[in-house]
């Protein structure tokens, strides 16, 4: 019987419910395909600390071998860690992750060689036909030669390489409470930070794949409580909290206040055009912050802004030779990380600039945090394309307003703007205001919330 696999393969990964949704057996024809698709003689695995990432990795790297790859397996990582992999060893790879979803679910993140992405204008498509095809066929014929699977540490040189694109030998001593949810950051966090003038406060860095003490993503403000109490408690000058692949990191001031990723963006992005003689093309998604286009021009360099999505900011990042970019979401991207994203690049940044300083945290962001916004607010709809047609309808005519349709709708006026996108996968409309004021931004955003929630005609 032909696996339905609509719901598996998602725009940049495969993801779902293990047993239910995938197995080992899916995964070593995905193993399979991935060698067919890259055409490469040779890959690398890493996976997270879920209870069924090594079977399911482990079958992946079978179906790959008996297509004739030669396999290197990398164990316990991060995916920002499988990505170094990827690029130091110039080698296509996969990452066997479910992020921050539930115990239940795993997925795979798949790169080509030098960390550029696979999604599904880029390979995804393709691999999901092959597995498709063979659940109902049966699985390929195997290479005449089959290829080898051999173990390789790599988180020593990972963390080498970061140290390497970030001085923090000069910072003054720093107190940092680090909430790795149970995650990958509690495996690469210690290596990286060893031996710099850090105390570090570590919080829930036993791997643990059943997130026992709360859900590893911290852009939801439940997921970072815990990590704000303890900043305070601590005295400390900081707070780091990752996902659960740790690709993710998001930063709390000493107050326990959250730090917007847009003001992280901002801060990484003038370190990164200093770095580079004040030059550089920087790229920001269109729900970024105004202040991150802002602050780029201030040091000189060249904004460029572009859809939401990791596979839309790589290719902006490759097609113009961008130096940094970053994302509302937390993922930052490096030039010198073969354009993917690590959030632990994005934190050693963040400590190297409030160690080169005396002011706290709250007033070094400061400047970098310009604006009010929304956050991301989500309403189930009936019809998303006709209840953006409405709001599109009540702003288009009114003075000093722009419009735009890079992804969903944007409308700009002097004063604010907002986005509305519709979900790919949900009856859902996603709504970010921007405003320079609390009370101008409540306003936009109770005006465009009544169009959009009001009953159906």
């Amino acid at each position: 019987m032909t696996a339905d696999l609509s719901q598996l393969v998602k725009a940049y990964d495969v993801r779902g419910v293990v047993p239910d949704q995938w197995d080992e057996a899916l995964a070593e024809l995905f193993g399979a395909a991935f060698v067919e698709v890259t055409a490469a003689d040779a890959i690398v695995i890493g996976h997270d600390m879920r209870p069924t990432s090594p079977a399911l990795s482990g079958a992946f790297a079978r179906g790959a071998a008996a297509r004739g790859a030669d396999v290197t397996m990398i164990g316990l990582c991060s995916t920002d860690q499988l990505y170094y992999a990827s690029g130091s060893l110039d080698l296509p790879g996969a990452m066997f992750t479910a992020s921050h979803n539930p115990a239940q679910y795993n997925g795979i993140k798949m790169c080509r060689a030098g960390a550029a992405p696979v999604g599904q204008d880029t390979g995804l498509a393709e691999i999901r036909t092959l597995v498709e095809k063979w659940s109902e066929t049966g699985a390929p014929e195997p290479a005449a030669t089959p290829g080898t699977v051999t173990a390789r540490e790599t988180l020593t040189d990972y963390a080498a390489h970061l140290l390497s694109l970030v001085d923090l030998s000069a910072i003054r001593p720093l107190k940092v409470v680090v909430d790795a949810g149970n995650g990958m950051g509690g495996h690469t966090v210690p290596t990286v930070f060893a031996g710099l003038r850090l105390e570090l406060v570590p919080m829930y860095f036993e791997l643990d794949g059943t997130f026992p003490n709360h859900e590893a993503n911290p852009l939801d403000p439940a997921n970072i409580v815990d990590l704000q109490a303890r900043v305070v408690a601590e005295g400390a000058d900081l707070g780091l909290a990752f996902d659960g692949d740790a690709d993710r990191c998001f930063v709390v001031d000493e107050r326990g206040a959250g730090v917007s990723p847009s003001a992280i963006t901002a801060l990484v992005a003038a370190r990164e055009l200093a770095r580079n003689g004040g030059r550089g093309t920087v790229i920001h998604n269109l729900i970024s912050s105004l202040s991150v286009p802002e602050v780029v021009r201030e040091h000189g360099g060249t904004p460029v802004r572009t859809r939401v999505g990791h596979s839309f900011i790589k290719a902006e990042m490759a097609a113009h030779g961008a130096i940094f970019g970053g994302e509302h979401s937390a993922h930052y991207y490096f030039r010198d990380f073969w354009n993917a994203d690590t959030g632990m690049l994005a934190a050693l940044h963040v400590l190297a600039a409030l160690g080169g300083r005396q002011e706290p945290l709250s007033a070094l962001v400061a400047q970098y945090d310009r604006y009010t916004d929304s956050g991301e607010i989500n309403s189930t709809v009936d019809d998303q394309q006709a209840r953006t047609a409405d709001v599109r309808t009540a702003f288009a005519t009114r003075e000093n307003v722009t419009t735009d349709d890079l992804d969903g709708l944007t409308v700009t006026s002097p004063d604010w703007w907002f986005n509305l996108r519709p979900s790919n996968t949900e009856p859902l409309l996603r709504l970010n205001v921007e405003a320079g004021d609390e009370e101008t931004m409540t306003a936009v955003r109770d005006e465009v919330l009544t169009l959009i929630r009001r009953p159906p005609r």
